[in-house]
């Protein structure tokens, strides 16, 4: 990949897709095992909070000390098809961990490291979970609810000794680091291989199970949107506990072979992230829109940045004025793509395909996109839709097969022979994808549909607007109007007058019906442990 702009055949790369994924496929056997033989180069790039080393470990590393946690699970009585929880910084261990569960056959479920103690009860008793694997920081909040699961037989801590907890680091320190598929009952590609909670911005998180087979089908999200390659070093800005984390630090990178970065301070500093862009010479680099916004805010001449080759965002959908800001200061455009929790990347913006500011790209290699009505239909160009993935025989590449243990979600969302991914959006008529929003969250007023990411694009391209989020209100004469609650870029104050300027700047900007009549100014904007913002909230506000 890495094409130059406009040298990539879209349909031919669509014709020519095949992903065999053998019955007994195991990630960490047939891929980190592979890479850690052929070639034990580096796998991670371990930065300490300050910024001023960084530790490196090689694919070999991950094999020996994965083997190791094998071990540990194994002797503590770890079956195949136990789970786990594991709530880990973005840390070495956390790979151990991963794919020593990998390997014996635990299912992993990776939570963000925003839990509460009450979130940590939720998703121990929704899946029943025997383990809990946790960095020290955590281990108070899994005792304060321990005796509300009872599921719980084995309590694993990283970091530190503890009363009650077996230490991952004395315990694997005393285990083999060989560990091969004749130490652990056999894996299908079908079996699962890791749940995730969806961010849940509607009702309670649900889960996703993925199986096996999940990680080889991220070749797509590593070829067709990252344009990954073995010399890389990748960063991407994410928790350990998204599935984000899944697309960004573990499978596709892991297929490359490529060196992946890993910076494990709490919060978010700008100047920080771009002085280690240039310490460490990342090359690829992606991170969710609102990074890209800061950063857009910021004099970034003073960083040399030139070692970017390629970037990508993630998370929600990219404004076109960020994507111009990133290009003017450091030369690369941002590929924006598109997948859910439950799925791999779906729709992206490949390397050297044109980019159109705003668009998501389009439909990637082994999966059928179609923007479709409620009985399945798909619509005309310029028309908003559901975004939907068809089922197909064999299963789509990547596609969960439904929500585990929720057959009322699963019906909703799997009907008409397509998966509605509760999403929508409109296609044009070369077949890119622009996004409109969630399906409950367009705005109808005095019978137009007004997509609140269109509003919310315009107004971020108004210099005090530094971030948005727009939902309906009831209104008696429109049914909904537009609403605005806006974060005021530096140096500039609410006021009457700057309302009339940004709606004035609205109605030049687009279609004068979408312009906000409303705008509330606010410090902070209501967000999912995603960093989603929860429009539910707000439209309950309003």
């Amino acid at each position: 990949m890495g094409n130059d702009a406009g040298t990539f055949d879209y349909e031919a790369a669509r014709a020519d897709f095949k992903l065999e994924i053998p019955d007994d496929f195991n990630f960490a056997f047939d891929v980190l095992s592979k890479q850690a033989a052929e070639a034990d180069k580096t796998a991670l790039i371990a930065v300490a909070n300050d910024g001023a080393s960084a530790e490196e470990h090689s694919y070999g590393d991950l094999e020996r000390s994965s083997n190791q946690f094998a071990h540990v699970l194994k002797d503590l009585g770890a079956a195949k098809g136990d789970f786990a929880f594991v709530m880990i910084t973005r840390i070495p261990a956390f790979y151990h961990v991963l794919f020593g569960c990998m390997k014996t056959g635990v299912v992993a479920m990776p939570g963000t490291n925003l839990l509460t103690a009450h979130d940590i009860e939720y998703r121990v008793n929704r899946s029943g979970a025997k383990i809990v694997i946790v960095t020290a920081e955590h281990a108070e909040k899994v005792e304060a609810v321990c005796d509300k699961c009872p599921s719980l037989e084995h309590l694993i801590i990283i970091g530190e000794e503890r009363d009650g907890w077996t230490c991952k680091e004395s315990a694997g320190a005393a285990a083999s680091d060989k560990f091969d598929r004749s130490m652990a009952p056999p894996t299908s590609r079908d079996d699962p291989m890791l749940i995730y909670f969806t961010s849940g911005t509607t009702s309670m998180p649900k889960m996703v199970a993925r199986d096996h087979s999940y990680g080889l089908a991220h070749t797509i999200t590593c070829n067709y949107w990252q344009g990954l390659r073995r010399d890389d070093i990748h960063w991407t800005l994410t928790d350990t506990g998204w599935a984000k984390a899944a697309w960004g630090i573990i499978f596709p990178p892991i297929i490359a072979g490529a060196a992946i970065m890993l910076y494990d301070a709490a919060g978010f500093d700008a100047d920080m992230h771009l002085k280690l862009i240039e310490k460490f010479k990342v090359t690829t680099f992606c991170a969710p829109p609102t990074v890209y916004r800061l950063f857009a805010q910021m004099d970034v001449s003073p960083y040399d940045l030139s070692s970017i080759r390629h970037c990508i965002g993630a998370g929600e959908p990219l404004n076109p004025e960020a994507m111009r800001s990133w290009k003017a200061a450091t030369g690369c455009d941002i590929h924006d793509g598109y997948g859910q929790t439950e799925t791999v990347n779906i729709v992206a913006n490949y390397p050297g395909m044109e980019i159109r500011p705003g668009s998501m790209g389009k439909p990637v290699p082994g999966i059928d996109i179609g923007i479709i009505d409620d009985d399945g239909n798909i619509v005309d160009d310029d028309t908003v839709g559901h975004i939907a993935v068809k089922v197909t025989d064999p299963h789509p590449p990547g596609l969960f097969h439904g929500y585990f243990r929720d057959d009322e979600a699963t019906a909703k969302s799997f009907r008409n022979g397509w998966y509605y991914t509760g999403d929508t959006a409109t296609r044009d008529a070369d077949g890119y994808i622009w996004f409109v929003g969630r399906s409950d969250d367009i705005i109808s007023s005095a019978g137009y549909r007004i997509s609140p990411f269109e509003v919310e694009s315009a107004l971020v391209e108004h210099p005090a607007v530094a971030e948005s989020a727009v939902v309906g209100k009831p209104d008696e004469l429109r049914g909904e109007i537009v609403k605005a609650y806006v974060i005021l870029a530096a140096g500039y104050e609410g006021s009457n007058e700057l309302t009339v300027e940004i709606q004035d700047f609205v109605k030049n900007l687009t279609a004068p019906y979408k312009y906000p009549r409303e705008i509330e100014y606010r410090e902070a904007l209501p967000k999912t442990i995603s960093g989603k913002i929860r429009r539910v909230e707000l439209r309950a506000e309003a």
